[in-house]
């Protein structure tokens, strides 16, 4: 993966950046063309009480969808 920096210049570890519960569930969460913009959002909520991902999908829509 190429690296990537915060705002600061500061190169970011993307192994440091905790991970909500609900990326779990994300039909994207193993996406590598997806992984940089989900480490920047987490990165950048990681002191807020709550998380909120407007790209999140969940995986289990699409086992409904296909029932």
């Amino acid at each position: 993966m190429t690296p990537f920096f915060d705002d600061d210049g500061t190169e970011v570890n993307p192994d440091l950046i905790p991970k909500p519960d609900i990326c779990s569930i994300c039909k994207k969460q193993d996406d590598p063309e997806e992984e940089i913009l989900c480490n920047l959002n987490r990165l950048d909520q990681r002191n807020d009480d709550d998380f909120k991902c407007f790209a999140f999908e969940n995986i289990n829509d699409e086992n409904k969808a296909s029932s």
